[in-house]
C-alpha cells in the first residue's frame, strides 16, 4: 500500500517500524498481528508502538506509520486511485467498538527474545557489511482481551493495561534472573519480591495461553526484529496483492490474523525443536559456562521492556540510550517529527495514549531491573575471578611457586591480592601468617598485615595490599608474628610494579616530600621561636615593669627626704633680701617676689631676672621673669609677678643680670640658691602616691622608646648585613666572569643552569673542543659524576656553553673542563676545581669541623693582624654552619673580661707534666685554653723573645695530644705563621699515624719576615697553604721556603669584622651613620676629633694615620706626608707606637715640633688607644697607609668601612683592595668593583705627593664627587663574607686531596 493511500485513510494513529528498501520509493509493510487495544475516553482506536534499532550499514531504515483495526464491521479501507487531496483528513466513525476477544487470550505472556547463537547469526546476516550487529530493543506486550462494549463508555484505564503489559514482559525476565541467581548463590527465592517492589500486578499465566501468545509474538518478531525480515533477494517477491491485503479491515483482518498466527505457532514450534536438537548436539559447555551464557542472555533481555506509545519515547533521555544507538534514535526522532508534522490533526492532539502513571511505573521497573543486572554483573565478575584464581593457584603450585598475586601484573594505585601457599613455606606449621613489607627498596609506605585462609584448593593464604601510586617495586617477607620468618632465603620477596615511577623519578619525589617536610618543620620552628620570643618579651616587660616601679618608689622616697630637708631650710622670707606677697599662697597662685638689689652682687646691675624652679630643681627651669623697680617700697626693691608651678612644694631660684644663657652676674645665695616653702602646698600621702605613679609612667615611656629605637636599629643592621652578604656572593660568583659564569647567577635546585666558559683565558686556549665534566655536593652526589658534555659556542662569540639539570638535593655545583671527552688537558682552577653554590636545595652542606691552633686571638691575646684573622675567620666560617674550635695558650696576660663561661674543663698529662684545659666562649667561639703546669706558657705577654720557639713548639705538641686524648676528629687543622707551624709536621709524622687520620692540615703565612725556617718546613707538610693576599703570594713566590710548593699555595685576602667596625653601631663616635647619612656622621666625628686633639675646629681636609711605627710601615713616608698635608692647608692626626725606642723618640720629637709650629693643624698620640682609633676612622677624610710591604693590611679596609678614602702604596694586599680612581677602572671592574681610592708605586716622597695631592685637591675642588666616593666605599664589602667562601673551597680541596 502506498503512503498516500494510508494518509487519506488515517482515522486514528498507531506507531510502527517498517523496512524501507533502497530500490523502492514507496513503503510496503504488514500489520503487526499482536495488536493491543487501548481504550481512550476521547476516541476509539487500537494503537501499538514499536521502537526498533537496525544496523546503519544495512539496507533498512526505521520509520513510523499508522493503521486502524478497531472496528469489527468496518469494510475494506477505500484506497483512492491517486494521491489524497491536500488537507483531506477523514475522521473515524463514531460509536465503533472493539471486538471481544476470547477469554483465553486476555492474559498472554510475553516471552524473552531468544539470544541463542543461531538467532544472532540470522540477525547478523541481514546487515550487508556490518562488522557488529547491534542488539534490537524489542518491546514485548500481551494482547489483552476486553469485553465487547463501547470504548467511549469503557472503564478500563490505559495505565492499568500498560502496567499489565509491562508486568508480563518483566516477569519472565525476572524468572530468568532468579535461575542465574540461584546458581551463583544469591539466595533470592523468587521474583515475587522484586515484582512487589516495582508495584506491578503479575497475572497467573496458563501454559496454554502462554504458548499461544508466544507463537503470536514470534511471528511478529520475524517480521520486524530481524528473524523474519524480508531481505534484498525476497523483496521483489512481494506482490501488490500482498500489499493490498493490508487494506482489509474488520472481521476479514482478524480472520487472516488468526490463520496466520496459527501457522506461525506451528512454524515456530518446529523451528525451536530443530534449534534445541542442534544445540544439544554441538554444545559442550560446562554448567559454569552455561550460567555465564545465561547471564549474558539476561543482559541482552534487559532492553526488552515495552514502550506503550510513541509519546513514551519522548521520556527516554540520552543517558538511557544504549551505546551505539544514538544515530538510530536520532533518525527515529526525525521520523516521528515528520510523522507528527504530516498527520497532525485535532483527533491526534486530543488523544492521550499513556498516562504519566504508566510511564512512572515503567521507569521504576527499569531501575529495579538495572539494579538486578548490576548485581548479576558483579557476581559474574566474581565467578570469573574465582575461576582465574583457581587456575593460577594450580599452575603456581605445580611449578613449586609459593607466592603469586592477582591481578598478575601489579600497577600503581590499585589493590592487589597476595597469595602464599603455606605448605611450601617455613610457616607451614604456623597458625598465624603475616606479611611485612614496603615499597621501593623498603623506603616507602611500610605495611604489616595478617593473611587469611583463602577458598582456593590447597593451603593458600591471602590478603589485600594497596599499591601506592609512587611504587615501582614491592618488597615483603612472611612471618608468624613472632620469630619464624620466610624471607625467600634471605633475598626477600619482591614484585615489580609496572607503569609507575622509575627510580630517578621516585628519588625526585622523595626529595620533594623532604622539601615539604622541611618547609613544614621550618614553619613549626618559626612559630615556636615566635612564641618563645613573645614569651621572652612578656617576661622582660614584666621584669622591667617591676624595676620601673621599684625605681619610681625609690625616687619618691629620695625626693621626700630632700623635701623634708628643704622644708627645714626653707623660709618664707629673708630679712632685707626677698619676700613674697601675699604671705599665704599655693600652687597656681600669682604672687609677687620682691628682691632688694642692693643686698647682693647685683647692686650695680641694670636689669634683674629671676631663674627659678621648684622641688630642688627637679623639673628644671620652670620660672623665668624680669623684675621691675617698685615704686611702692622704699629702698632698692625690685619685684616680679610669677605663677607658682603646679604641685610645687618648695620654690628654688637665683637672681641674675640677664635671662638664661645671657646672664653673667648671679646672686645665688652664696651658691646655696634661694628656697621658699609654698605654705599651702605641703604634700600629703595621696600626693606622693600620685607622684610615684607619674614617675613610673615616665620611666616606662622612656624605656619603651629606647627599646623601640634599639629594635629598629637591630632590624636595620640585620637587613644591611643580609643585603651586603647577598651582594658580595653575587660579586664573588661574577668575579671570574672573564673565565666562567652561570645563567642564572643564583643557581636553583631543581632547575636548569647554563654554564659559560671562556677557554681563551685558560690552559684550554686554542683547543678545538671543550668538554664540561661536573657533579654536585663536592663531587659526592648520589648519582655520581655527570656524563661529559660537549660545549658549544655561545651567542657572545667568546664563550662556549652547556646546560645542566640541577638535582633537588644539590647544595654545591662542581665542575672542571677538559679538551677531550675522555680527558686530556684539564682546567681545574689550579687544583681547586670550580664551585658554584646551589640555593633552595633540600640537602644542606654537611658541616665541617675546623680546629685553629694559634698563639694569638683578638681581643683576648692580640698583638697584630694574626689575632684578628683567627677570630674573624673563625666567626665567618661558623656563620656558614660549620663547627669551629680554637686552641690557645693560657697566658697570664689574657684579657678574661671578654671570655664568657670561663671554667676548668679537664686535665691530661703529656711531656712529663700535667696540662690543665680551660674552656670559654670568645666572640661566640669555643676556645680551649692549655695551661701546662711546667710554666712554659705562664708569661705576661704573647712573645717574650728568648725561648719563644721552645714555648710554642711545646704548645703545638700539647694541642695535638689534647685532640687525640679528647677524641676529637676534625676535618681541618688550621695553623698560623711560624709560631704554630710545627703542627704541620708533628701531625703528619706522628698524630696522623695514630687516631687523627681524618684531618687535613692548612697552613697560613701572615708575615714571611719572621720564622722562615719554620714556615718552609710547614709548607712541605701542609695539604694546602695560603697567604693573606694574591699580590703578596706573587711577591713571595720566589722565596726558597715557598717556591717548591707553589702548586698548593694560594692567596686569600683577609677581611674585617663588620660587627666590631660598624659606624652604625659604634659606641665610640658621636653620631652613628650609614652610607645614607655619611656626610652628617663624619662631620660630627671630625668636630669631636678636632676637639680631642685640640686642633682648630673647621672644615679642613683631615688626614688620619693609624699604624705601628716600624720601617715596614714606611715611617719616612709618614713623616713627609704630615708636613705635606699641612702645606696643603690640611690637618693631620696620628695614632701609633713604635716597638723600637729610637723610632718612638723620633716621633716624640716630631710631635713637639708640630705642637710648637702647627698646634692647630696636627696632633699625635704615640700609644695605642682603641676608642680613639674608631674616632679617627670616622672623623678623617683620608687615611694614609704608605707601607713598604704589606701582606694584606686591615687599616685601608676599616677606613673604607667608615667612609674615609684610602691613600696607599701599591703593594701586597693594599694593591688588591685599593683601586685608583684615575688608573684602575678596568682592574676594579674585573673584580666586580668600582674605583675606591688613590695609590702610588714609588717608595719616595714624590710617590706620596702624587697620590696625596690628588686626594686633597679632590676634597677642595669636587666636594660633591668626594661625598659620592665616600658613599661608594662604604657600600663595598670588605668583611669576611667573601674570604670565608674562598677558605671553604680551600678546605674542601685539601680534604679531597
Amino acid at each position: 500500500m502506498e503512503v498516500s493511500g494510508l494518509q487519506s485513510q488515517r482515522p486514528v494513529w498507531c506507531s510502527q517500524s517498517f523496512i524501507i528498501t533502497r530500490q523502492n520509493s514507496h513503503l510496503n509493510f504488514r500489520p503487526f498481528t499482536g495488536l493491543v487495544p487501548c481504550k481512550s475516553s476521547y476516541r476509539s482506536f487500537h494503537s501499538y508502538s514499536r521502537r526498533l534499532q537496525y544496523p546503519r550499514n544495512g539496507n533498512f531504515r526505521p520509520c513510523y506509520a499508522t493503521g486502524e483495526f478497531s472496528k469489527k464491521k468496518q469494510k475494506k479501507w477505500s484506497r483512492p486511485k491517486g494521491s489524497a487531496p491536500k488537507g483531506f483528513v477523514p475522521k473515524a466513525p463514531v460509536g465503533t467498538s472493539t471486538p471481544k476477544r476470547d477469554q483465553t487470550d486476555e492474559e498472554d505472556n510475553s516471552p524473552s527474545v531468544d539470544s541463542s547463537p543461531e538467532l544472532g547469526k540470522r540477525a547478523s546476516d541481514v546487515g550487508s557489511s556490518a562488522e557488529k550487529t547491534e542488539r534490537s530493543e524489542v518491546s514485548q506486550v500481551n494482547r489483552i482481551g476486553e469485553q465487547r462494549e463501547d470504548l467511549t463508555n469503557g472503564k478500563a484505564g490505559k495505565s492499568t493495561l500498560t502496567k499489565k503489559a509491562v508486568t508480563n514482559g518483566s516477569k519472565n525476565l525476572l524468572k530468568e534472573i532468579d535461575t542465574v541467581t540461584g546458581f551463583i548463590g544469591e539466595g533470592r527465592s523468587s521474583t515475587s519480591d522484586l515484582i512487589d517492589e516495582t508495584g506491578l500486578e503479575p497475572e497467573d499465566l496458563e501454559s496454554k495461553q502462554g504458548s499461544s501468545t508466544e507463537s503470536n509474538v514470534l511471528e511478529s518478531e520475524k517480521i520486524v526484529s530481524g528473524t523474519g525480515i524480508i531481505d534484498e533477494n525476497e523483496k521483489d517477491k512481494m506482490t501488490e496483492n500482498e500489499a493490498l491485503d493490508l487494506d482489509r479491515g474488520g472481521s476479514e483482518i482478524f480472520e487472516d490474523m488468526a490463520s496466520e498466527n496459527k501457522q506461525s505457532n506451528e512454524d515456530r514450534s518446529e523451528a525451536e525443536t530443530r534449534m534445541l536438537v542442534s544445540e544439544n548436539k554441538v554444545s559442550d559447555l560446562t554448567p559454569y559456562e552455561k550460567k555465564v551464557e545465561d547471564i549474558v542472555s539476561v543482559q541482552e533481555n534487559i532492553s526488552l521492556i515495552s514502550y506503550p506509545s510513541v509519546e513514551s519515547d519522548k521520556n527516554v533521555t540520552d543517558s538511557e540510550v544504549l551505546p551505539g544507538s544514538e544515530t538510530l534514535l536520532s533518525n527515529e526522532r526525525e521520523t516521528k517529527e515528520l510523522d507528527s508534522k504530516e498527520f497532525d490533526d485535532e483527533s491526534v492532539t486530543e488523544t492521550e495514549v499513556v498516562g504519566s502513571s504508566s510511564r512512572a511505573a515503567i521507569t521504576t521497573d527499569e531501575k529495579k531491573l538495572e539494579e538486578a543486572l548490576r548485581k548479576l554483573q558483579l557476581e559474574m565478575e566474581a565467578l570469573e575471578r574465582q575461576k582465574v584464581l583457581e587456575e593460577m593457584a594450580e599452575h603456581n603450585f605445580s611449578k613449586g611457586t609459593k607466592v603469586f598475586i592477582y591481578p598478575e601484573t601489579a600497577k600503581p594505585d590499585q589493590d592487589i591480592e597476595l597469595f602464599l601457599n603455606r605448605s611450601l613455606s617455613p610457616l607451614k606449621d604456623e597458625p598465624n601468617v603475616m606479611v611485612m613489607g614496603a615499597f621501593n627498596d623498603w623506603r616507602w609506605k611500610s605495611f604489616t598485615t595478617k593473611l587469611q585462609k583463602s577458598h582456593l584448593r590447597g593451603d593458600w593464604w591471602s590478603c589485600q595490599i594497596h599499591v601506592p601510586k609512587e611504587a615501582y617495586k614491592m618488597e615483603f617477607i612472611f612471618f608468624n608474628g613472632q620469630d619464624v620468618y620466610d624471607n625467600n632465603d634471605k633475598k626477600d620477596f619482591h614484585i615489580i610494579v609496572e607503569g609507575g615511577m622509575d627510580l630517578d623519578t621516585f628519588e625526585d619525589f622523595l626529595l620533594e616530600e623532604k622539601r615539604r617536610e622541611q618547609e613544614n618543620l621550618a614553619k613549626v620552628e618559626a612559630e615556636r621561636k615566635r612564641q618563645a620570643e613573645e614569651q621572652r618579651q612578656r617576661e622582660e616587660e614584666r621584669a622591667a615593669s617591676e624595676a620601673d616601679r621599684a625605681q619610681a618608689k625609690a625616687e619618691v622616697e629620695k625626693r621626700k627626704e630632700k623635701l623634708r630637708e628643704l622644708v627645714k631650710k626653707a623660709v618664707s622670707s629673708m630679712n632685707n633680701v626677698w619676700f613674697f606677697e601675699p604671705l599665704e599662697f599655693k600652687d597656681g597662685d600669682l604672687v609677687r617676689l620682691y628682691y632688694n638689689k642692693s643686698s647682693g652682687p647685683l647692686v650695680h646691675a641694670n636689669d634683674v631676672w629671676i631663674h627659678g624652679g621648684h622641688d630642688n630643681w627637679s623639673f628644671g627651669l620652670s620660672v623665668v621673669a624680669r623684675l621691675v623697680k617698685s615704686e611702692e617700697k622704699e629702698g632698692d626693691w625690685w619685684y616680679a609677678e610669677v605663677t607658682v608651678p603646679d604641685q610645687a612644694v618648695v620654690l628654688d631660684w637665683v637672681f641674675a643680670d640677664g635671662p638664661p644663657q645671657k646672664a653673667s652676674i648671679y646672686d645665688n645665695n652664696k651658691r646655696q640658691d634661694f628656697h621658699a616653702v609654698v605654705p599651702k602646698s605641703v604634700p600629703n600621702e595621696l600626693y606622693w602616691v600620685e607622684e610615684e605613679l607619674r614617675i613610673y609612667q615616665r620611666l616606662q615611656e622612656d624605656r619603651r622608646a629606647k627599646q623601640e629605637a634599639l629594635r629598629a636599629k637591630a632590624e636595620k643592621t640585620a637587613r644591611m648585613k643580609a643585603e651586603t652578604k647577598e651582594k658580595t656572593l653575587k660579586t664573588f660568583l661574577l668575579s671570574q666572569r672573564h673565565i666562567v659564569y652561570t645563567d642564572p647567577v643564583d643557581v636553583k635546585a631543581g632547575q636548569d643552569v647554563t654554564v659559560y666558559y671562556n677557554p681563551s683565558n685558560t690552559v684550554l686556549n686554542g683547543k678545538p673542543e671543550v668538554w664540561f665534566r661536573g657533579s654536585f655536593n663536592q663531587w659526592t652526589h648520589r648519582r655520581g659524576p655527570l656524563p661529559p658534555q660537549k660545549m658549544y659556542p655561545a651567542e657572545n662569540g667568546t664563550h662556549v656553553k652547556t646546560t645542566v639539570k640541577v638535582p633537588l638535593d644539590a647544595y654545591m655545583m662542581d665542575f672542571v673542563f677538559s679538551e677531550w671527552e675522555d680527558g686530556g688537558i684539564f682546567d681545574n682552577k689550579f687544583g681547586m676545581d670550580y664551585h658554584v653554590p646551589v640555593f633552595g636545595g633540600i640537602a644542606k652542606e654537611p658541616p665541617m669541623h675546623i680546629v685553629h691552633i694559634a698563639v694569638e686571638m683578638a681581643p683576648i691575646a692580640k698583638v697584630g693582624g694574626l689575632g684578628d684573622v683567627v677570630t674573624s675567620l673563625s666567626r665567618a666560617v661558623q656563620d656558614l654552619n660549620h663547627h669551629v674550635d680554637v686552641i690557645l695558650p693560657k697566658y697570664q696576660c689574657l684579657n678574661l673580661n671578654h671570655v664568657k663561661d670561663f671554667h676548668h674543663a679537664k686535665s691530661y698529662s703529656w711531656g712529663g707534666t700535667e696540662i690543665k684545659v680551660w674552656f670559654g666562649k670568645v666572640e661566640g667561639l669555643s676556645v680551649h685554653f692549655l695551661e701546662p703546669l711546667n710554666g712554659l706558657l705562664q708569661t705576661n705577654s704573647v712573645y717574650i723573645g728568648k725561648n719563644d720557639g721552645e714555648r710554642f713548639g711545646f704548645f703545638c705538641h700539647a694541642a695535638l695530644e689534647y685532640l687525640l686524648q679528647s677524641g676529637f676528629h676534625p676535618d681541618i687543622i688550621h695553623c698560623h705563621d711560624w709560631s704554630s707551624a710545627p703542627v704541620a709536621w708533628l701531625y703528619k709524622e706522628h698524630y696522623g699515624q695514630y687516631g687523627l687520620t681524618n684531618a687535613r692540615v692548612v697552613f697560613t703565612i701572615h708575615n714571611l719576615e719572621f720564622g722562615a725556617y719554620f714556615i718552609g718546613r710547614a709548607m712541605e707538610y701542609a695539604d694546602k697553604a695560603t697567604t693573606v693576599s694574591n699580590t703578596y703570594a706573587k711577591e713571595v713566590a720566589g722565596n726558597p721556603a715557598i717556591a717548591p710548593h707553589l702548586y698548593k699555595f694560594h692567596g686569600i685576602l683577609n677581611g674585617i669584622d663588620p660587627d666590631i667596625w660598624d659606624p652604625f653601631n659604634d659606641k665610640f663616635i658621636p653620631v652613628n651613620y650609614t652610607s645614607e647619612n655619611v656626610a652628617e656622621g663624619k662631620k660630627a666625628a671630625k668636630e669631636a676629633l678636632q676637639q680631642r686633639f685640640s686642633i682648630k675646629k673647621g672644615d679642613f681636609p683631615l688626614v688620619g694615620i693609624i699604624t705601628r711605627l716600624t720601617h715596614q710601615k714606611g715611617i719616612h713616608l709618614i713623616k713627609h706626608a704630615i708636613w705635606r698635608t699641612i702645606e696643603r692647608g690640611g690637618q693631620v692626626v696620628l695614632l701609633g707606637s713604635a716597638p723600637d725606642p729610637r723610632i718612638q723618640q723620633e716621633f716624640v720629637d716630631v710631635a713637639n715640633r708640630l705642637h710648637n709650629m702647627h698646634h692647630d693643624r696636627a696632633g699625635l698620640c704615640l700609644n695605642y688607644d682603641e676608642p680613639l682609633s674608631h674616632l679617627i676612622y670616622a672623623g678623617a677624610d683620608l687615611i694614609l697607609v704608605p707601607s713598604i710591604f704589606e701582606p694584606c693590611g686591615l687599616t685601608q679596609l676599616v677606613a673604607m668601612r667608615y667612609g674615609s678614602i684610602p691613600v696607599v702604596r701599591k703593594t701586597g694586599g693594599l694593591h688588591d683592595t685599593v683601586f685608583d680612581v684615575d688608573h684602575d677602572v678596568e682592574r676594579a671592574r674585573a673584580q666586580g668593583l668600582e674605583p675606591n681610592g688613590f695609590n702610588f708605586e714609588g717608595a719616595d716622597p714624590a710617590g706620596v705627593d702624587y697620590a696625596l695631592d690628588r686626594a686633597i685637591s679632590a676634597w677642595y675642588d669636587a666636594k660633591e664627587w668626594f661625598n659620592t666616593l665616600r658613599k661608594r666605599v662604604m657600600e663595598q664589602d670588605w668583611s669576611w663574607n667573601r674570604p670565608a667562601l674562598e677558605y671553604m673551597e680551600l678546605y674542601h680541596a685539601a680534604w679531597k686531596n
